[in-house]
C-alpha cells in the first residue's frame, strides 16, 4: 500500500514554502530563503519545477467531463514517466536538505494546505507508476478523477479571488504580501507594541498552532508577572480585585488546542490594560 510521504511530496514542499516566504514578510525576514529556494530548485527549467508543473495540472482545474478527466491524468502519467527518477530523487533530497538549513523541519511541516488532499493523491499516482499494483493503482486514480471533477456547489467570492490570486506569478504575489504588510502597519499602527507582536505571531503562526500556543504561553506568563509586579503599587480596592480576577482569566486562557479569535482578542485588551495601568502608576 502506497503511503504518502511529504518530503517526497514536490507539490507540498512547494506550497510549504509559498506560505513560508509570507511568513518572511511579515516578520520582516529580507531576504526570505524561502523565496531563494524556491526560485533555485522551481525554475520551469528544473526536474522539480516540471514535476510540479503535473502536480498542478491534476489540483489546480476541475473538469466536468469525465472523458477529459480521464485524458488529462493520461497525459500528465505519460509526461511524469519522461521525467528522470534518479535526477528527481536527487533533486528533493537536496531541496529538503536546503530546507533543514534553514528551518525547523518539524515546524515546517505542520503548515496546513488546503488541498492537502488532493496533492497526497496525487503523489500515490506517481509513486504507484514505480510499483505494479493494478487494483491499487486503479483505486488511487478514480480518487484523482474524482477530486478533478467539478462539483455542482457555487463558488463563493472568496473562494474565486483566492483561485485568482494563486494563478498570478511569484513576483507578483510577493508584492501583494509586501502591500499586505504595510497595509497592516497602516492599519494597526496605533496598537503597542506587544499587540503588535501578537497580531503577527497570529498570522504569520496560524497554520501552526504548536508554534502558537507556545508563543501565547511565553506572553500569558509575562502578563502574569507584570500583574503580580505591578499589584502591590495599586491603592484602590476595586482595580485591585479586578487584577486579581485578570490573573485567573489569564491561567485559563491558553487553554485547548488551537489558539481561537476569543482568546487573542482577550490578551490584546490585557495589554492595553496594563499600558493604561503602568500609566496611572507612573503619575501617581
Amino acid at each position: 500500500m502506497i503511503k504518502h510521504n511529504k518530503v517526497k511530496n514536490t507539490a507540498f514542499l512547494y506550497e510549504c514554502l509559498t506560505r513560508q516566504i509570507t511568513s518572511d514578510v511579515l516578520s520582516n525576514v529580507d531576504p526570505s530563503p524561502a523565496l531563494a529556494i524556491v526560485k533555485e530548485f522551481f525554475k520551469p527549467t528544473t526536474i522539480l519545477g516540471k514535476e510540479l508543473v503535473l502536480y498542478k495540472a491534476l489540483t489546480s482545474k476541475k473538469l466536468k467531463n469525465e472523458g477529459k478527466i480521464n485524458y488529462l491524468v493520461d497525459s500528465v502519467l505519460r509526461e511524469r514517466k519522461k521525467l528522470n527518477y534518479s535526477e528527481m530523487r536527487r533533486a528533493k533530497y537536496n531541496l529538503v536538505k536546503k530546507i533543514t538549513e534553514k528551518y525547523e523541519l518539524k515546524d515546517f511541516f505542520r503548515t496546513r494546505i488546503s488541498n492537502y488532499k488532493d496533492i497526497a493523491s496525487v503523489y500515490k499516482l506517481f509513486e504507484i507508476q514505480q510499483n505494479s499494483n493494478p487494483f491499487e493503482e486503479t483505486e488511487i486514480r478514480f480518487v484523482v478523477m474524482e477530486n478533478l471533477k467539478e462539483k455542482d456547489a457555487p463558488k463563493s467570492n472568496k473562494q474565486s479571488v483566492v483561485e485568482k490570486f494563486e494563478k498570478e506569478s511569484k513576483d507578483l504575489r510577493l508584492l501583494s504580501y509586501k502591500i499586505l504588510v504595510d497595509k497592516f502597519n497602516q492599519k494597526y499602527s496605533n496598537l503597542n507594541e506587544s499587540q503588535r507582536d501578537l497580531l503577527k505571531a497570529y498570522i504569520n503562526n496560524i497554520s501552526n498552532t504548536s508554534t502558537l500556543k507556545d508563543f501565547m504561553a511565553e506572553e500569558i506568563t509575562k502578563l502574569k508577572n507584570e500583574i503580580l509586579k505591578i499589584h502591590p503599587k495599586i491603592d484602590d480596592k476595586v482595580v485591585s480585585i479586578k487584577l486579581k480576577e485578570c490573573l485567573n482569566v489569564l491561567k485559563k486562557l491558553n487553554k485547548g488546542n488551537i489558539v481561537n479569535e476569543e482568546q487573542l482578542i482577550t490578551m490584546m485588551r490585557f495589554y492595553s490594560l496594563l499600558d493604561e495601568i503602568n500609566e496611572a502608576v507612573d503619575k501617581s
